[in-house]
């Protein structure tokens, strides 16, 4: 490994010189970089001895480009069985990764390249999104270090820090349906009364809702299991984690109410909830029409007459709620942890982060202080 100085004469008479790098990777092939100057030269062959040596280097001629890089990986991940709506995220992340820097070759990316790429995402979408597209991009290059074609992920260090201040929490009668509206959803819901009581008292995600099986349903013990789920284009496939498998009590009125849909519930497919023709999983803007239709019905509309809530998600944050609430408040009183469980949530961070203010809430600390406050104090 050495740097020269090299010095030649154009076909016009000009004198020129270069600083060329000649240098054995950690395979054994030799490589020549050139440069103008030699301060370039000499930091140029400082590093790559470096990361020759630490066999984390990839020169020029061996790499692949990024957009190259992301059609393998979303080719991989398809193979893996991965769903439709999923790989449609990622190919949707690849169009952006590609726009900035998809010409570019894997060994020519850089730590602080990659850091503009970074602020030239924050700068054009908002920030959940940026984040997504950045955390498909070192996936990309994961896969491109395990494929052998780049020794290193430069994007690992970057980062896109969630930003929690500007994060809302969900609020009853904004987000989270009242008692009171939940009774008028389902006074109005009609044929879809089955469907929404199994939402409310089950919390069941929609796509879990989806791909509901009769057996799945355990009339003896008034308890569903999920065990699969159903994404918005209908493709069946496994809970959204490990956590996601769960077995999930049923109120009396929610079993009643499943007896005698599955008298009328067409048959040929063994869901519980299946497409309105009977031979199919539901469609999403179904299961979600049949909710916003119940919502309208009830006369819980916004200012302009559309409905207050327009997603069946509105339905599992009522029930988390209802799971939270104390007994004198109507609700289960459930600890952090079976909420946890009863939702599926892979950890209990994620519940508390998007539930915890309403244990808050309800613990009624203050009044509860003062009482333990006057017990000590006598």
């Amino acid at each position: 490994m050495s740097v020269r100085k090299r010095t030649w004469t154009t076909a016009k008479g000009e004198k020129k010189e270069a600083w060329i790098v000649d240098y054995v990777d950690q395979d054994g092939d030799r490589h020549i970089e050139t440069f103008k100057r030699k301060k370039e030269a000499d930091a140029f062959h400082a590093q790559v001895g470096v990361d020759v040596r630490a066999g984390t280097y990839t020169a020029p001629s061996k790499s692949i480009t990024v957009k190259e890089a992301a059609e393998d990986w979303i080719k991989s991940v398809a193979l893996e069985g991965r769903e439709v709506s999923t790989l449609a995220q990622y190919r949707q992340h690849a169009v952006h990764i590609n726009r900035r820097i998809g010409n570019v070759k894997l060994a020519q990316l850089t730590a602080p390249g990659i850091n503009k790429f970074r602020d030239d995402l924050l700068r054009s979408m908002s920030r959940a999104m940026a984040r997504k597209v950045l955390s498909s991009l070192k996936s990309l290059l994961r896969h491109a270090q395990g494929r052998g074609n780049v020794a290193q992920n430069v994007a690992l260090a970057v980062k896109i820090n969630a930003n929690l201040r500007d994060k809302k929490k969900l609020e009853v009668g904004v987000d989270i349906p009242t008692s009171e509206e939940i009774k008028a959803i389902v006074a109005a819901a009609g044929k879809s009364r089955p469907l929404l009581l199994t939402a409310i008292f089950a919390g069941l995600r929609s796509s879990e809702l989806r791909g509901l099986r009769w057996s799945d349903v355990d009339f003896k013990k008034g308890e569903l299991n999920v065990r699969q789920r159903a994404d918005r284009y209908g493709v069946i496939g496994n809970p959204k984690s490990k956590a996601g498998h769960r077995a999930v009590p049923l109120p009396s009125q929610v079993v009643q109410a499943l007896r005698e849909w599955k008298l009328q519930c067409p048959k040929g497919t063994g869901l519980v909830f299946p497409a309105v023709s009977g031979d199919g999983v539901a469609l999403h803007n179904n299961t979600v029409r049949a909710f916003t239709a119940a919502v309208s019905a009830a006369g819980i509309t916004t200012k302009d007459g559309a409905p207050k809530y327009t997603g069946l998600h509105a339905l599992r944050h009522f029930y988390a709620s209802w799971c939270i609430n104390p007994e004198n408040r109507d609700g289960l009183g459930l600890p952090p942890k079976v909420v946890q469980q009863r939702l599926g949530h892979s950890s209990i961070m994620m519940t508390m982060d998007v539930y915890g203010h309403l244990f808050a809430e309800n613990a009624d600390a203050h009044a509860r202080l003062t009482e333990a406050a006057g017990a000590l104090l006598g």
